[in-house]
């Protein structure tokens, strides 16, 4: 399953950016959002940043993949509330 996590750049390369995350260090090709200073979260997917997010987007993504993983994990419960603070299940 390939899901875009967010990282932070911590070194500016141009068009290619050592950027930092949930899963270590990486490269980031930056070409479809453009060079970015240090410090900015992007979504990065498959090598690649898509777009830059927010610190609270950030944050919010990565609790979200905490929740998936999880479940994934075999979790028979999680704190929707606490991993999906952003969608709100009553109508």
């Amino acid at each position: 399953m390939c899901i875009g996590t967010p990282v932070k750049v911590i070194e500016n390369r141009g068009f290619m950016a050592l950027c930092e995350g949930r899963n270590g260090q990486v490269e980031v090709n930056m070409m479809l959002i453009g060079p970015q200073e240090e410090g900015t979260w992007v979504l990065n997917f498959l090598g690649s940043a898509r777009e830059v997010l927010t610190e609270e987007d950030a944050a919010n993504i990565d609790n979200a993949l905490d929740g998936l993983e999880a479940i994934m994990n075999g979790a028979e419960e999680i704190d929707v509330d606490a991993h999906f603070p952003d969608i709100s299940l009553e109508k």
